[in-house]
């Protein structure tokens, strides 16, 4: 029997409500440092660090409908005051939606590597969109990274490197929910984990 899933309008961000740059504090009723997760899946990494940082509020973006409706009622029946989740292409969000230096920062953890060659000027982490990241990170803020992917995670490595005058690395320290062995404590990294897949991270900060 399949799960009922339900709407919590308290989570769900919706994009045709939006109009212009957003205000967070209006969005979350306060004004506190914001964190900002591209592609947030079943939202366990959400859960997590949002129990943990109180004190921040978390914008998880998702395009899959799925995995939206299924982070949306997560994170209602836990009454996470400081979690919304839309469902919205990420980048048209950063571009049309979120002004600049807002955002503490951004984690991306398995985005889709999309594997054909043909494919690559889909992936996330591009020249292109860093600079949008850039633009709408805070002074310090900071980008973490974790794919399953070695040869994505050549060519992320690649493009950060490309902007070593404006990010400088760090280290990618486990987030809150992950279990010994884990980095991110996500569904999609304890699937990999499970298939002896490696795990490649990386952590920046804006300088």
């Amino acid at each position: 029997m399949a799960k009922t899933l339900n709407d919590y309008p308290s989570v769900a961000l919706k994009p045709e409500d939006l109009n212009g740059k957003i205000d967070f504090g209006q969005i979350f009723g306060r004004k506190n440092p914001v964190h900002i997760e591209v592609g947030s899946g079943k939202a366990a990494f959400l859960l997590n660090q949002a129990k943990a940082q109180p004190d921040v509020n978390f914008l998880g973006i998702e395009w899959a409908s799925k995995y939206y409706r299924y982070a949306v009622d997560r994170i209602g029946r836990w009454e996470l005051k400081n979690v919304r989740i839309i469902r919205t292409d990420a980048v048209d969000f950063l571009i049309n939606f979120v002004p600049d230096n807002s955002v503490e920062c951004f984690h991306i953890y398995f985005p889709d590597p999309w594997p054909k060659k043909r494919h690559h000027k889909r992936r996330f982490i591009a020249p292109a969109n860093l600079e949008h990241l850039l633009r709408c990170l805070v002074p310090t803020g900071t980008i973490r990274i974790a794919t399953d992917h070695a040869e994505y995670f050549e060519q992320i490595q690649e493009v950060l490197t490309a902007f070593s005058d404006k990010l400088e690395k760090i280290e990618f320290f486990p987030a809150a929910g992950a279990s010994v062995g884990e980095w991110v404590g996500s569904n999609f990294e304890r699937k990999y984990l499970k298939e002896n897949r490696p795990i490649y991270t990386a952590a920046v900060r804006k300088k």
